[in-house]
């Protein structure tokens, strides 16, 4: 019997196939081609990378609704409901639009027959929310890329202009452990004579190689477009194209990156979709996406700052706002990890920031999750509490923090999940950037 609500939908797709990633784009082109391949809107921009994905697709959007544009996005992971995935014209799609799509791919991939495609979790996703763009008669589709690049089922799809945003280590058992190779299967993602906007100065030799094999038209921060600082606000310049922005609300210096690699991909595409500076200005200025340096107060109580951050290079960056942002007490963190990912990496660079550890268990939330048991074995000279689940490390934490302390919970998607439902549950409020 087939499924019928959106809670059936996805434990149906998560038993359909038995690996959670299997990396081809032969089984995800195989259905869409049998849906017709309709495009999921006249223009399309696909944003991959290591770190910064997701809020570059957050700047992308706000950028092009503020011009007037209907714009969907496809994003993962999702925090709190599988909705938030799939956007269009700025709203989570309903229950009802994903079951009907779901149902839609379901019969395109032949389950009734012997020779069904089997599709991952992902892949099925994927494919649901280019059928809902193509329906949506939108003018933009942002697509944020998976995992790697080349071989993400998002990949089926060929981006007027695609972006990769930082290359760095993650996802080695999929990936390797050379950031060339890396840069190489981010590189995947890039058309010939299509722009190609790398958002870091300093890229992988892998990943400017695969783009100019590519024959992509190359656009590189650095050098062929820059961001100045300046007070209170900063200069986006690309030849004689230059745009004097405000600091965006979203936390922590390399949003300014995320933005400007948004900006050069918009500019890349600008006899088709126009250029706007004031739409731009206006959208850097009120991008916001949940649990990146997300900062909650509550009065009376310590602050608690949420992050996603899940990977060495991510550790890097809260280790840098931390040290630009010094409280008047202590940092505490609370912090939970997956187990293919590198925790001794991540711990590194925040251990001089952090008087206070509260490890928790990700083993009841995730089939790769550490128990804190085994995080704290990971890394004994963290001399962590132990606790088994987020919202007892929060209670724990805040419990033990003065009003002038500050406490960060991060380290995974299944972290920062959880510790938002408790932030709201205890009475803290989003606050604007500082």
């Amino acid at each position: 019997m087939q499924p019928k609500t959106l809670l059936e939908w996805l434990d149906y797709q998560q038993r359909t196939h038995p690996r959670a990633i299997a990396l081809g784009l032969e089984r995800a082109r195989m259905v869409w081609q049998c849906l017709g391949a309709p495009a999921p809107a006249p223009i399309v921009i696909s944003v991959g990378g290591t770190n910064g994905k997701g809020s570059t697709v957050a700047f992308l959007e706000s950028i092009l609704a503020a011009a007037g544009k209907r714009v969907g996005c496809y994003t993962s992971p999702h925090l709190l409901r599988y909705n938030e995935r799939v956007r269009v014209a700025g709203m989570d799609a309903t229950d009802a639009q994903l079951v009907d799509a779901f149902a839609r791919i379901e019969a395109a991939r032949g389950a009734d027959s012997m020779e069904s495609v089997p599709l991952t979790y992902f892949e099925f996703g994927t494919l649901a929310a280019l059928w809902m763009f193509a329906q949506s008669t939108l003018d933009v589709a942002v697509l944020e890329v998976g995992l790697g690049g080349r071989l993400d089922a998002v990949n089926i799809v060929d981006a007027d202009a695609a972006i990769v945003v930082t290359v760095d280590l993650d996802h080695q058992d999929w990936l390797g452990n050379e950031v060339d190779a890396i840069g190489r299967e981010k590189a995947g993602i890039f058309r010939a004579g299509r722009p190609a906007i790398i958002g870091m100065p300093a890229p992988p030799r892998g990943l400017l190689d695969e783009a100019a094999r590519r024959g992509a038209k190359i656009r590189m921060a650095g050098r062929d477009f820059r961001v100045t600082p300046q007070f209170d606000a900063w200069r986006w310049q690309c030849g004689d194209a230059g745009l004097t922005l405000p600091a965006p609300e979203l936390a922590a210096p390399c949003q300014i990156d995320n933005a400007a690699a948004a900006i050069m991909a918009l500019h890349a595409l600008r006899e088709r979709i126009g250029w706007d500076a004031a739409a731009i200005a206006r959208g850097v200025r009120a991008a916001r996406i949940p649990a990146r340096l997300q900062q909650w107060h509550k009065a009376g109580a310590p602050d608690l700052v949420i992050d996603v951050g899940h990977n060495p290079q991510a550790a890097r960056v809260l280790a840098q706002w931390l040290g630009a942002h010094p409280v008047h007490g202590r940092n505490l963190a609370v912090f939970g990890a997956l187990s293919d990912k590198d925790v001794a990496g991540i711990v590194a660079p925040l251990l001089p920031h952090f008087a206070q550890w509260h490890v928790c268990g990700l083993d009841r939330d995730s089939a790769r999750g550490l128990s804190a048991v085994q995080l704290r074995e990971r890394v004994p000279a963290l001399n962590a509490i132990a606790h088994a689940d987020v919202a007892t490390a929060l209670e724990s934490a805040t419990a033990q923090a003065s009003r002038t302390d500050r406490v960060l919970a991060f380290g995974s998607f299944f972290v920062a999940a959880p510790a938002l439902e408790w932030a709201h549950g205890a009475g803290y409020r989003w606050t604007k950037r500082v």
